[in-house]
């Protein structure tokens, strides 16, 4: 895949706050829990909810707990389109239908015409693109389940948001290094390895640190005991993540 020519160009995020509000895994006790994952992401141009979990209500009821107001989410970007990353959609509309969904194509066509409905707009991702400035998609990878992860270039290094990485955590973290010049600061989001082996999970560590990941931050759908391989493979930059976690650019080496 082609670099990204315009990096050295752009100045790149100073801040950065990324808060977990649906996952299956807890962290902060006050919020409920559920199998699926979103996240809430500021400190761009552009204020964006990647995925929405599984059940509306609960995603709406863990924004309150957190002081997070709906309304303020200008995008949503939908790692691909299973319910427990889409199922949460319709409650954000109720409430926020002035939002742009990506949308990786293709896709199930009555998502794109449920957006429609509420009167948001509806964005359908094929290839890399930029959403604003230090944002990107990577575009749809893998061929089964098609999927694409959210990219952040930061003061610190790059931000990678995946969702369920439907088409392998190792392959999706080395196109984007591919893509985009420099080290990954981080790495979070589902690592899809509930059922993998330890020698598999001991590859992708590896094919990890050739692409200079730092920090790592697996949740959802990684898998408890790959969880705890990535954990002591990295130490302190491993970061314990569940739903109420918020991490800021400057927890980051």
């Amino acid at each position: 895949m082609e670099r990204d020519r315009n990096a050295a160009d752009i100045t790149p995020l100073s801040e950065l706050t990324i808060a977990i509000v649906h996952d299956n895994y807890p962290y902060v006790e006050s919020l409920r829990t559920a199998w699926g994952f979103s996240a809430y992401v500021t400190g761009a141009e552009k204020r964006i909810l990647f995925d929405t979990g599984s059940d509306g209500t609960l995603l709406l009821e863990n924004l309150a707990k957190l002081q997070i107001d709906p309304a303020d989410v200008d995008t949503v970007v939908l790692s691909h389109v299973h319910h427990d990353h889409a199922g949460g959609l319709t409650g954000l509309l109720k409430v926020n239908s002035r939002v742009e969904v990506y949308l990786p194509s293709p896709s199930s066509p009555r998502i794109g015409e449920l957006v429609r409905e509420y009167g948001a707009a509806v964005v359908e991702v094929g290839g890399p693109r930029q959403i604003c400035e230090n944002v990107y998609t990577t575009g749809v990878l893998g061929r089964r389940i098609p999927e694409q992860a959210l990219v952040l270039r930061t003061a610190r290094g790059l931000v990678v948001l995946a969702g369920c990485a439907h088409p392998g955590i190792r392959q999706m973290v080395a196109e984007i290094h591919e893509r985009h010049p420099g080290d990954i600061a981080l790495v979070m989001g589902g690592f899809h390895l509930e059922w993998s082996m330890s020698r598999k999970v001991g590859t992708i560590i590896a094919a990890f640190r050739e692409c200079g990941v730092r920090c790592v931050a697996p949740t959802h759908c990684s898998g408890e005991k790959a969880r705890e391989q990535f954990q002591e493979a990295y130490g302190q930059q491993f970061i314990e993540v569940g739903v109420g976690k918020i991490v800021r650019l400057t927890d980051l080496p």
